[in-house]
């Protein structure tokens, strides 16, 4: 996990039966039951909306993502059954995996057995279950309408992969929809560093899988989840903007921020599946997975962290063929490694720079054991900007849990921009337009973004049928504007005008002369209309 260690320890010390809590861990085993059936699987597909929301339902058909068997609810009665299993306590169900997190003694688990819908049983404690790995979680070190923001405190780590310049064209997150996986989000509800996220009403929903609990706002075991949705969210006038400041968000908790346990692992694939149900298109996660503290037995090999072993990684796969686009923490683990989920190949995961774009220490490390490229991008997690409960800048912590989300708001942008990509295309534009794309190395991964870049070389206006017909770049710019056209079209007029109505330029422009230079132009927005006789198009284009 990526949790303030010293947090943990002090929690911890409070714990007065030691002893008791101890052996009542070893006594207790966490084991995955998996189902063999589901109920009403044909009729569940053939009325989607039975099993899953609206918007989840229009997100895959925009993407061309299957509505297949694992969207399909597990079986109430089968889990009211292990539920009334002698010595048997249910922790978390999985859709996806049909599957249902239980914890007990050895001996009562084993007896689940016996039931004739359990197809296997797996152990967290591999040594109780030679076919299935363990997982080791390990925590983090943390220690410490057109838009024009004064970023104050956060320009830099926005500005170092050119988010900014995705504001200035209206691509706030309007209309995406994030879920935050975490912590504790204490006092989210009241602090005025969320005001303008509340008073938009874009805390759609919350859930704490930890404790069952509709209201996340009662859990204040840890700030972790209020500083990782501030990078994202929070918005201090003159002072703090996040790096999606206008997208929608569904906070969940899944981090328990007092026991060390694979059931942290079962709620988190409950979560990713409720946002995949509930039309989520990006989640975040600043959690990552290696070690429990709760029985040492229960822990992964280094070779395990393949992009296809671990209990949570799989679900990862399985989220991202959902359609949903994950970022998550690559750890801060150093030459250690990326943890899971960080080690899929269907996630973005992010590493952490300086202010100035140097690696960070801490920030973890990829290996020939995934099998693609880890860290994916970086961006700062060194010394990042972040606002606490108490309602207040700070400046000092540090992580690849705050510049996972830091790069995920800039990226949820840059999907409002390029709504009909794929998450796979929006992933590969993010990684090509990274620093150090063409020489990538275990620490950096492909390098920093640069999102205007990743924009610009897709960015194109389109025909009533929604065929590209022209190509306008850079857009930001800092002088020329070029045009690329079509096979159909030979030339098209083009006039600009200022933000008050003023025509600064007016010309035709040929597939020969496709240029335009506006470096005589003020910094600013205008407005370009465009015509011939196949277009007729307005946009906005940015002078820097």
């Amino acid at each position: 996990m990526l949790v303030n260690r010293s947090l943990k320890s002090e929690l911890l010390s409070l714990l007065v039966l030691v002893f008791f809590t101890i052996t009542f861990s070893h006594a207790q085993q966490d084991a995955w039951v998996y189902i063999t059936d589901k109920q009403d699987v044909a009729s569940s597909i053939a009325n989607p909306i039975s099993i899953l929301t609206q918007k989840a339902i229009d997100r895959k058909a925009a993407h061309g993502v299957v509505i297949d068997e694992r969207d399909v609810p597990v079986n109430e009665s089968y889990i009211n059954q292990l539920k009334g299993a002698i010595g048997i306590t249910v922790m978390a169900k999985s859709k996806w995996f049909n599957a249902v997190h239980v914890r007990g003694t050895e001996t009562d688990i084993n007896s689940l057995s016996s039931l004739s819908f359990v197809s296997s049983i797996d152990f967290a404690d591999k040594s109780l279950n030679t076919s299935k790995q363990s997982l080791q979680k390990k925590e983090s070190k943390f220690q410490e309408t057109f838009t024009a923001f004064n970023y104050g405190n956060t320009a830099n780590q926005i500005e170092m992969f050119n988010g900014d310049q995705l504001h200035l064209l209206d691509y706030t997150g309007t209309g995406m929809t994030v879920a935050v996986l975490d912590g504790g989000f204490p006092n989210v509800n009241t602090m005025t560093s969320f005001q303008r996220l509340r008073d938009a009403g874009h805390i759609l929903d919350d859930y704490d899988f930890v404790n069952r609990d509709d209201d996340v706002y009662t859990n204040t075991t840890s700030d972790h989840g209020t500083w990782v949705l501030s990078t994202m969210a929070g918005y201090v006038e003159n002072e703090y903007v996040g790096t999606a400041p206008d997208a929608s968000y569904y906070l969940f908790i899944t981090e328990d921020g007092i026991n060390e346990n694979p059931v942290e692992e079962s709620y988190w694939v409950e979560a990713a599946e409720r946002a995949d149900s509930l039309g989520v298109d990006v989640i975040n996660t600043s959690l990552g997975y290696g070690g429990f503290y709760d029985n040492a037995n229960y822990k992964y090999d280094a070779n395990d962290y393949d992009g296809n072993t671990i209990y949570i990684t799989k679900a990862a796969n399985i989220a991202f063929e959902k359609g949903m686009l994950l970022v998550i923490a690559a750890g801060n683990e150093g030459n250690t490694g990326v943890y899971a989920p960080a080690d899929s190949p269907n996630v973005l995961s992010i590493g952490a720079v300086d202010a100035a774009g140097s690696y960070a220490s801490f920030s973890s490390v990829g290996s020939a054991i995934q099998p693609t490229q880890k860290p994916d991008v970086v961006a700062q997690g060194l010394k990042s900007y972040v606002i606490d409960r108490n309602d207040v800048i700070i400046g000092t912590l540090e992580g690849t849990s705050l510049s996972t989300p830091i790069i995920a708001g800039g990226i949820t942008c840059l999907w409002q921009a390029l709504p009909n990509k794929t998450n796979a295309e929006i992933m590969q534009l993010v990684r090509e337009s990274a620093s150090q794309y063409n020489s990538p190395d275990n620490f950096l991964g492909y390098g920093i973004p640069d999102l205007q870049l990743a924009l610009n070389r897709t960015l194109s206006v389109k025909d009533i049928e929604g065929y590209e017909v022209l190509k306008v770049y850079p857009n930001p710019t800092m002088g020329s504007v070029y045009f690329k056209f079509p096979n159909n079209e030979q030339e098209v007029f083009v006039t600009i005008y200022d933000v008050f109505g003023k025509q600064v330029f007016s010309d035709v422009i040929t597939n020969v002369n496709n240029q335009i230079d506006l470096s005589s132009l003020s910094k600013g927005v205008y407005i370009s209309k465009i015509e011939s006789k196949n277009i007729s198009k307005t946009i906005k284009l940015v002078k820097k």
